[in-house]
């Protein structure tokens, strides 16, 4: 992993869901990012309960789109997002728990995947399945700059997407993976933040299109303000992994918040 420069902060944890805390079993989540210059790509990917190795497909995802999307132009990041997802996908194939090394048995790995690529101001988010992209942005009212009541949170949503049902959702290893890839670009954001889908009902709206009150302003007023990075990791870690939280949502939370 890549230094961030001053000018990009990145905080991010995982954190092991009840449910798979009562089962013994390890988190499923996986983050990765880097920085080059002023250039940062970060994804978040949370491997399937239902597969056998959806760990070890979330992983590979995250890592295989990072260190491609880090040398491509941003102007070339949507092909160089499915050219990543082929190489996840083949790199899958030819694993050694793939023991028919057959495409079909790539499902054992499946993972969702929301991850966004910045530059000078500009970038973009890519996503298939569910978790959440949120690109937050301050705009100035009328009032004096100082006058902290004149200033609106503007964001950009990308949202989750789920399938028939809400218990259901897509992940990269799916045969129609394409039709599932969804892209927002992003414009002159001051902070950025990725979820999996153990975080999103507290972040976004029962209908998943607009930010709740009372969670992502002040975790990112808190998360900007606290330069010690230490302090600022052990307090978003409280903040997902109290009982009142994994009560509300019982799967693994991973977090991955940029200030810019």
């Amino acid at each position: 992993m890549k230094k961030t420069p001053r000018s990009i902060r990145v905080i991010a944890t995982k954190i092991t869901g009840g449910l798979h805390l009562a089962k013994q079993k390890p988190c499923q989540d996986f983050y990765q990012y880097a920085c080059s210059g002023n250039k940062l790509v970060a994804v978040v990917s949370d491997g399937a309960g239902s597969a056998v190795y959806g760990k070890i497909g979330a992983k590979i995802i995250c890592e295989t789109l990072v260190n491609v999307l880090i040398n491509t132009p941003l102007k070339d990041t949507k092909e160089a997002v499915i050219k990543a997802i082929n190489m996840a996908r083949s790199r899958l194939v030819i694993h050694r728990l793939n023991k028919s090394k057959s495409e079909r048995e790539i499902l054992n790995f499946s993972a969702t995947l929301v991850g966004v690529v910045y530059h000078k101001n500009r970038g973009i988010f890519f996503h298939i399945g569910d978790g959440a992209g949120i690109a937050m942005h301050t705009v100035k009212g009328d009032r004096a700059v100082s006058d902290t009541s004149a200033q609106k949170i503007k964001y950009t949503l990308s949202r989750p997407a789920n399938g028939s049902f809400s218990c259901e959702t897509y992940f990269y290893t799916m045969k129609n993976w394409a039709d599932c890839l969804r892209f927002t670009p992003i414009e002159k954001a001051e902070a950025l933040f990725l979820m999996t889908d153990g975080v999103t009902n507290f972040a976004l709206s029962d209908d998943m299109c607009e930010l709740k009150n009372g969670f992502i302003e002040p975790i990112n007023r808190y998360l900007k303000n606290e330069q010690n990075k230490t302090k600022a990791l052990k307090a978003l870690n409280n903040t997902l992994n109290t009982k009142q939280a994994q009560k509300l949502n019982s799967d693994d939370k991973t977090f991955l918040w940029v200030g810019l």
